[in-house]
């Protein structure tokens, strides 16, 4: 699949949402493009995990809309949803029992009909995927016998199978040591190459603003900012947003976050 210059496959119009009456989401607008790397950004509680749950249709918005591919996401199937859009989620609790290699595969499931048959290219697609992700040696393990940091490796590899044209990370670089935290987001940068809009939510800044396109910041629910990590990552921001003093170094086309101490309120 090769991106199509200025297709937006993620369009969310005015959408608002809420626990116990309480509003995590207050009218958000956003519009991502086929072959873009998107970066949430924000502190515990802003809303990040709550964004990508809507977008993948998990969460239903009280207000607005959201199209995936020109599509509304709340009137498509869970099989139509899973064709276009798949989910990296934080761990992967509730298939521990299930090898690397069996876990990986239920992400060719949207395409299976009738009973479940594997065809060569699904096998080969699953292969490609455990190779990339450097998972061949674990293939026959359950994720139980797994570290954190495998797990996370396994359901990027499960996302990737789906042949997705968004996929919605949360935390890609949680429990990954300083090689792998490069080599992931590396691969999610040639993914989204490829046409895939992806869009990861992070707490590590400097992830994010060294290889995202563009950069949302989110606080208390609402969209703080939304521009080039140079654009929006500054140490005003931080302070406002996160609480925290920071300084903010510029290395060429990158930036660098170092925090100082927080502000206690």
């Amino acid at each position: 699949m090769e991106p199509e210059p200025n297709k937006v496959t993620v369009k969310v119009c005015g959408i608002s949402f809420g626990y116990n009456g309480k509003n995590t989401l207050n009218d958000i607008d956003l519009e991502c493009k086929s072959g873009e790397f998107i970066g949430l950004i924000g502190p515990n509680g802003s809303g990040k995990t709550t964004l990508l749950r809507c977008i993948n249709g998990v969460l239903k918005p009280k207000m607005g809309t959201i199209l995936v591919d020109g599509k509304d996401i709340n009137k498509m199937k869970i099989k139509e949803i899973a064709k276009v859009c798949a989910n990296v989620p934080t761990d992967a609790a509730e298939d521990l029992a299930l090898t690397v290699h069996e876990f990986v595969f239920l992400g060719r499931y949207p395409y299976v009909s009738g009973m479940w048959w594997e065809s060569k290219d699904d096998e080969q697609i699953v292969e490609d995927a455990l190779r990339t992700f450097k998972l061949e040696a674990l293939a026959h393990r359950r994720l139980s016998e797994l570290s954190s940091g495998e797990q996370s490796r396994v359901l990027l590899a499960k996302a990737v199978v789906q042949r997705p044209q968004v996929m919605l990370v949360d935390e890609p670089s949680a429990h990954l040591d300083l090689r792998y935290k490069l080599e992931v987001m590396e691969e999610l940068r040639s993914l989204s190459r490829t046409g895939v809009t992806v869009i990861a939510a992070s707490h590590d800044l400097n992830l994010m603003s060294k290889f995202c396109d563009r950069v949302l910041m989110i606080g208390q629910g609402s969209i703080v900012s939304f521009g080039s990590a140079l654009e929006v990552i500054t140490e005003e921001r931080i302070r406002d947003v996160y609480g925290v003093e920071a300084r903010v170094f510029r290395d060429g086309d990158e930036i660098y976050a170092i925090p100082k101490r927080s502000i206690r309120q």
